[in-house]
């Protein structure tokens, strides 16, 4: 995707918050935010990316080591945010881990634990902080990253597909709770997106996944911000609630 398909002055004005926004999909979007003229703010657990990022965007982003899965940690960062920048406009929630790989009765509570107050209850905890400073705008945009596997559940990763699942599932409600404010709520469901990820499996294991996507090959970042800055944006004007498959036919 090259620098002619970006609209440097789509977000001007716009504060955006994207939390995991230090690496991967989360990364891709603030980039990109960042390049159409957002400030945005980013919210990771990982203190060496987000200086990366820092490094590289300069006053157009604040960051801050934020643990989602934590209600006063979340409430702090988000008061601190709210009197650096004075508003929100936007919100990614792309912050989640996949958790244990094996079959489910195998998975520890702690282990079930962990995914689900990160992949769920974290954004559900940094929605709930975030919604009255959107709704004080009378705009809002909320895109909330999930799976293919909500629909799927695959074999072994039962944790991760049931919270992916849960958030599909919140994005329908929360899409009806705000309708009429002016807050549009929206998912993005990714199959295989090429991430460095892509370079920690088996030959294997890649040329199986990748048989089951009827494009043939994994989605780039620029794919997934792509869709999810569209989301985030005006042009999006009469969609809510709704999870937009990118997953290049696997999920249809």
């Amino acid at each position: 995707m090259t620098d002619s398909t970006h609209l440097p002055t789509r977000f001007a004005n716009r504060i955006a918050l994207v939390t995991g926004g230090a690496s991967g999909i989360g990364r891709a979007a603030v980039d990109r935010l960042v390049r159409e003229g957002a400030a945005v703010v980013v919210w990771d657990i990982d203190k060496a990316k987000l200086d990366a990022c820092g490094a590289l965007h300069g006053h157009s982003v604040l960051t801050r080591v934020v643990d989602v899965s934590q209600a006063a940690d979340v409430e702090n960062a988000m008061a601190e945010l709210i009197e650096a920048r004075g508003k929100l406009d936007i919100l990614v929630n792309g912050a989640g881990i996949v958790g244990p790989n094996g079959p489910f009765w195998e998975t520890s509570p702690e282990q079930w634990d962990r995914v689900v107050r990160i992949n769920l209850t974290g954004l559900f905890l940094v929605s709930r902080a975030a919604t009255p400073h959107l709704v004080r705008n009378g705009w809002g945009r909320i895109v909330n990253i999930a799976s293919v596997t909500a629909n799927e559940g695959p074999k072994n990763l039962g944790p991760y597909a049931a919270t992916k699942a849960g958030v599909v599932g919140l994005t329908k409600s929360m899409g009806k709770d705000l309708a009429g404010t002016g807050v549009l709520v929206n998912a993005v469901t990714p199959a295989l997106i090429a991430t460095d990820l892509l370079q920690q499996l088996s030959a294997e294991y890649l040329a199986a996944a990748l048989s089951r996507i009827p494009l043939g090959r994994a989605g780039t970042l620029d794919e997934a911000a792509a869709l999810i800055t569209w989301l985030c944006s005006d042009e999006c004007s009469f969609s809510t609630g709704a999870a937009f498959d990118l997953s290049g036919g696997r999920g249809v």
